[in-house]
């Protein structure tokens, strides 16, 4: 997979909203989970290893909305996005600015329920590829350069990143199947 290509991917989660204890408005909760099998497409599986955020969390990583650019929620160096990691997976909370309607206006969706998934942008650093006896494959991503966390409506897989993953294995499944030619070969030329 190139690794030069940022991809996205979702997570159907629970949203919180609440009142800090210095008043502030936030929306919080999981943004990863690690050590959950996602199933990309039929016979096709990846993994967000534990330790993956390990070395990025020190980035300038934004919280937005719908992966909108233009939308930015909070930032980890403005000190208005939180995140961290624990045995479960990445959590992050977002202090909602309250001079910002478009801000305010997604804090209540989430309150009411209307919203509550997530995703974040990324590119991968390192992984690992376990190509099964059974002919499917799973991904075990190892290392991640995190850019944001996104609240959104629909989440879903971005088209780039499962379309890199489906021409990994087309690849690998061709070059089985030239190696089988080539054994049938050697045992008909002998």
């Amino acid at each position: 997979m190139d690794r030069t290509v940022k991809v996205t991917r979702s997570l159907t989660t629970k949203l919180e909203t609440r009142e800090a204890d210095d008043q502030s408005l936030v929306i919080e909760g999981y943004f990863a989970v690690f050590n959950r099998e996602t199933e990309l497409w039929q016979g096709a599986f990846e993994e967000i290893a534990s330790e993956a955020f390990e070395r990025t969390l020190s980035n300038d990583i934004r919280a937005l909305a719908n992966h909108e650019t233009m939308f930015v929620l909070g930032r980890n160096k403005a000190g208005t996005l939180e995140l961290k990691t624990d045995s479960h997976g990445l959590w992050g909370r977002v202090k909602i600015n309250p001079d910002d309607s478009d801000a305010m206006n997604l804090y209540a969706r989430v309150k009411r329920g209307d919203v509550d998934q997530c995703s974040f942008g990324f590119n991968i650093l390192r992984e690992e590829t376990d190509w099964r006896d059974d002919g499917t494959v799973k991904w075990t991503i190892r290392e991640i350069d995190l850019h944001e966390v996104s609240v959104v409506t629909f989440p879903a897989y971005a088209d780039t990143g499962v379309q890199a993953r489906k021409d990994e294995v087309a690849q690998h499944r061709d070059r089985q199947m030239q190696q089988r030619k080539h054994q049938l070969k050697g045992r008909l030329i002998k």
